[in-house]
């Protein structure tokens, strides 16, 4: 893959000594403050950017404010795939063991946070790694506006690039064929995520994530109130702005689950949406 054609140059290698340092240390809990791009590259050309708080857990130690503050930001499962009755960390290992992969050493978690009854989160990560500290594997869960939720497991190179064909309703605006490129880089003092849409032989959308770490404690979670009722009002404001250009809204397909996709592109079974 051709990184500077996505907008950036090569990230640092998964066992560069402090990158994991900054990643793998007991209870890893920090926020990037993010610049989010969207930029759509067709006909009817449209670019905008937002800041936004993305917070990288491990999902071993999520976490927790008292109970009668918790809805100032708290880390749920239910708004992520699986059980909500189960832990992030059980969740994601069924959904490896669905794919022959057993039990990570530790998992690393980038997400958004639920605030005042509300959590929308376009794009989770999850960094999976072995008992010596070597980065695995990086699973990405996309969510659209519509209840939807769909997990890519992807084979990425030491970089964070992998490749992986999109079996998922995203946008109203794009079809659910073509595949993405995407480097993810290493939770470290920088995160840097790329993703970029191919379909026809063309790239008509790429969204880009920039953020620099900054270390949290659960108290940091006043800091960011609102944070995801703004991500929600922003999509909904850009999306009406692209109809009012004329943009052509691409029927709808599939249904509000969750599905389950491998780099392979092999798909296996899908439950519904847990509410």
């Amino acid at each position: 893959m051709n990184t500077q054609a996505l907008g950036m140059t090569p990230g640092p290698a998964a066992n560069d000594p402090a990158v994991l340092m900054a990643a793998l240390r007991t209870g890893a809990f920090g926020l990037y403050d993010c610049k989010i791009t969207h930029a759509r590259r067709t006909a009817i050309a449209h670019k905008f950017s937002n800041t936004s708080p993305m917070w990288v857990l491990d999902v071993d130690a999520v976490p927790v404010l008292p109970r009668l503050l918790r809805f100032v930001g708290n880390f749920s499962s239910r708004d992520h795939w699986g059980d909500p009755r189960q832990t992030l960390r059980k969740n994601l290992e069924e959904f490896l063991a669905g794919h022959g992969i057993g039990k990570p050493a530790r998992i690393l978690m980038l997400t958004g946070a639920r605030s005042f009854g509300h959590c929308f989160n376009p794009l989770s990560v999850y960094w999976c790694y072995d008992v010596a500290g070597r980065r695995t594997l990086i699973v990405a869960e996309v969510h659209n506006t519509y209840s939807g939720r769909h997990a890519y497991l992807l084979a990425a190179d030491a970089s964070g690039r992998a490749e992986v064909t999109k079996d998922f309703y995203v946008s109203p605006f794009f079809t659910a064929d073509g595949s993405y490129r995407m480097r993810i880089s290493e939770p470290g003092e920088h995160l840097d995520v790329v993703i970029a849409l191919q379909q026809d032989g063309v790239v008509p959308f790429t969204a880009a994530l920039h953020g620099r770490r900054r270390e949290a404690t659960r108290w940091t979670l006043f800091s960011r109130p609102l944070a995801q009722l703004r991500v929600t009002a922003l999509i909904r404001l850009h999306g009406i702005l692209l109809w009012k250009k004329g943009v052509k809204v691409q029927p709808r397909t599939g249904t509000a689950e969750i599905d389950r996709a491998v780099a392979g592109n092999v798909k296996g079974d899908s439950c519904p949406v847990s509410q």
